[in-house]
């Protein structure tokens, strides 16, 4: 049974676009795709990666922090979503854990993370 679905699971991911490999600590831009009413453009919502989840499987997610006027916006995506036009990495961060829920708790330079030099 679990063989039938990963075998689904690849069949779907060919499909899709292929998205640049970014990890926890990276700052995106993701184009998506905005309905309203009968219109539909395109936005951009550019944060910090704190988390990604399964990163192998058709299920991915990850989410996405940015500060907004000062008030913290956090988004999840699935990264085989429809809304998802593209994405872009700004920089690189050097970071040591997988998760980075402390950035919530910090504000202005202490949010910062270090680039990662490639």
């Amino acid at each position: 049974m679990n063989n039938i679905i990963n075998y689904v699971e690849q069949q779907q991911k060919k499909n899709y676009q292929k998205f640049p490999l970014f990890r926890t600590g990276d700052t995106l831009e993701i184009y998506i795709w905005v309905v309203e009413n009968t219109k539909k453009r395109i936005q951009i919502f550019e944060g910090i990666v704190i988390s990604i989840t399964k990163k192998k499987s058709f299920n991915c997610s990850f989410t996405i922090r940015k500060l907004s006027n000062g008030i913290g916006i956090e988004r999840v995506f699935s990264l085989y979503s429809k809304i998802i036009h593209n994405i872009k990495i700004k920089k690189r961060g050097c970071v040591r854990k997988a998760k980075l829920y402390y950035l919530r708790n910090l504000i202005g330079k202490s949010a910062r993370i270090k680039e990662r030099l490639i």
